[in-house]
């Protein structure tokens, strides 16, 4: 097998840090993006997760058990709430800090660091407070970190995918990654569909004993055949996401979630003319 999952995280880390030259040279099939690519792929995650509304950037979804924040809806759980979903806000939070950025005080302060609100109906009691209004404003302008981010994290999850995958089909799994690595679109789809419904990993993150990250999607890809690889990701993605509903207790998930799952994979697609070229 090639070893492609060390390359791709290598390009990845150095294409967001700007290393020099004196690194080995970004190869086509890395998955690495201009800057001004790393913008359009934010951009493209805001619109999917809020259509691009700033209110949305702090926001308590009807019949989830979490906010969700940023760009990428990312899952902040309050004291107790132990859920199946793989919790992304604080992991944000840690790399903004990292990058120095400027977390409200009171954010930093939060001991332990839990949503401050038990329930749904206690946010939508607060919503027009200060501190979420602050929080929103800092979550708007810092939306290429929160980017950068979600890259990062997609990168580093590509090779406990790999390994995660059956011994008989990693080769498989990892061709799939270099081909949907080699485009903006493809990229984007990888950042996107881990920051949407995770890594696939996560042993409560099934339903039925089925899972639906990542990991599905790649194992669930057909030969591309007259396919391009972007088209073939976005019809696994289909049948993983409606056998996900389809096992769901929840009925939520097959009568008003599904259908804005299936219009987001739509977005799976090169952009018109490439971004930054």
């Amino acid at each position: 097998m090639r070893p492609l999952i060390p390359l791709l995280l290598t390009a990845m880390l150095l294409a967001l840090s700007g290393c020099d030259a004196d690194r080995d040279p970004v190869t086509a099939d890395s998955l690495a993006l201009k800057p001004a690519q790393l913008d359009w792929v934010g951009q493209k995650i805001f619109a999917n997760e809020c259509a691009s509304r700033f209110d949305c950037l702090v926001h308590w979804n009807e019949g989830e058990a979490f906010p969700s924040l940023g760009i990428g809806h990312f899952i902040w759980y309050p004291e107790g709430v132990e859920g199946r979903f793989t919790e992304s806000f604080p992991q944000l939070i840690r790399y903004m800090v990292q990058r120095q950025a400027k977390v409200p005080d009171w954010l930093r302060s939060l001991e332990p660091f839990d949503a401050p609100w038990p329930d749904r109906a206690a946010f939508l009691a607060l919503e027009d407070s200060a501190r979420i209004a602050e929080l929103r404003e800092f979550l708007a302008g810092t939306q290429g970190l929160q980017a950068e981010f979600i890259f990062r994290r997609a990168a580093e999850s590509l090779g406990k995918i790999v390994a995660a995958a059956p011994e008989s089909r990693q080769q498989q799994v990892s061709a799939h990654l270099e081909a949907l690595s080699a485009t903006p679109g493809g990229v984007y789809a990888l950042m996107d569909y881990v920051n949407f419904k995770g890594e696939g990993l996560a042993d409560g993150e099934r339903y039925q004993g089925q899972g639906w990250g990542l990991l599905q999607v790649l194992l669930e890809m057909d030969a591309a055949g007259d396919k391009t690889e972007l088209q073939s990701f976005r019809e696994a993605a289909g049948r993983v996401l409606t056998r996900r509903a389809e096992n769901a207790g929840n009925p939520i998930e097959r009568e008003r979630w599904l259908p804005g799952w299936l219009k987001r994979l739509e977005t799976y697609r090169e952009p018109a003319g490439g971004p930054g070229s």
